[in-house]
């Protein structure tokens, strides 16, 4: 497979040529790098939205939106697809780097982390990238300064000004989109923590809701959390039989049924001190090649139509 962040940065440079009809923002900063604005001080979009879940994933999964419904009310959904669950989802969306500076805090995701290659999936999955040029997306409510680029920048390994940070707050459209496309990688997540092997899952397709948008960060992180663990939806389709398949749902988890406003108030919304096993999809059907299929969990649309204010 050629670079994660090669792949990247095409997505990259198709977001710069289109940003005003994004309705996203572009400037470089003293040293170089450059930032991308998808919805601190620009609105954004469905559209923006969708290519920044592209960019996270590397352009290895096609993202799109449907209509459906939550409580009779039309909704908007995003699905996510993908033939390289193990690279699209875990070496480059998931959101494994805690960007924190004298002035900034974040929450990283994308293909920058596997020019670093210190979480655990790089190892369970043998991949680490090799590129000049990075892309690290960030969800925060304030744009990155050069501190924040010059972390990236000795990390990955690159210059400053090869390094590209797409940021969007968690109260936005493109925050709401890109949740919503999280959840196959939260279903693939859990089942690496879990023991099985990444390279073994073999495609991933899913949904979720995209959640209104709220008017603060605190309640958009509730509300995005709900509509993936209660109304995420998730096919795999796997090489190997697992006796712990049943784990992946958030159904297996002893919170199931408490709306994350709750469960990140207890915590005093800090995201590290809430148990991983939260963050898990409403609903898994597993295919495994040759053997059986079953289905894990169930959605739970009363609780959603109370997050969501409907």
């Amino acid at each position: 497979m050629e670079s994660l962040n090669r792949m990247a940065i095409e997505l990259v440079d198709e977001a710069l040529d289109f940003a005003e009809e994004l309705d996203i923002g572009a400037f470089e900063l003293d040293n170089e790098a450059t930032v991308i604005d998808f919805g601190v001080e620009f609105d954004g979009g469905i559209e923006s939205g969708l290519l920044l879940a592209e960019i996270q994933t590397a352009g290895l999964a096609t993202v799109q939106t449907r209509m459906d419904d939550v409580g009779n009310a039309p909704i908007p959904h995003v699905e996510l697809s993908t033939d390289h669950p193990a690279l699209a989802l875990l070496c480059a969306q998931k959101a494994g780097w805690e960007v924190t500076t004298e002035s900034f805090e974040g929450l990283g995701s994308g293909p920058a982390r596997a020019l670093v290659g210190e979480e655990s999936e790089f190892a369970r999955t043998g991949y680490h990238d090799a590129f000049d040029l990075t892309v690290l997306a960030i969800e925060s409510d304030q744009l990155p300064d050069e501190s924040v680029a010059e972390q990236v920048a000795d990390m990955a390994d690159v210059e400053p000004s090869g390094v590209f940070l797409p940021v969007f707050p968690s109260a936005s459209i493109a925050g709401s989109v890109t949740m919503a496309a999280r959840a196959a990688e939260l279903a693939a997540f859990r089942l690496s923590e879990l023991g099985y092997d990444p390279l073994d899952l073999v495609s991933a397709t899913a949904s979720a809701p995209i959640a209104p948008i709220a008017g603060d960060e605190q309640t958009a992180m509730a509300r995005t959390n709900d509509a993936l663990a209660y109304g995420g939806q998730v096919h795999l389709t796997v090489r190997e039989e697992f006796d712990r398949f049943d784990e992946v749902a958030s159904t297996a988890n002893d919170e199931y049924g408490r709306p994350f406003a709750e469960i990140f108030d207890e915590a005093d919304w800090d995201f590290y001190e809430v148990d991983d096993g939260v963050f898990a999809p409403a609903q898994v059907t597993v295919d495994v090649i040759g053997g059986p299929t079953t289905v894990y969990g169930e959605t739970n649309e009363e609780l959603l139509v109370e997050s969501f204010g409907l």
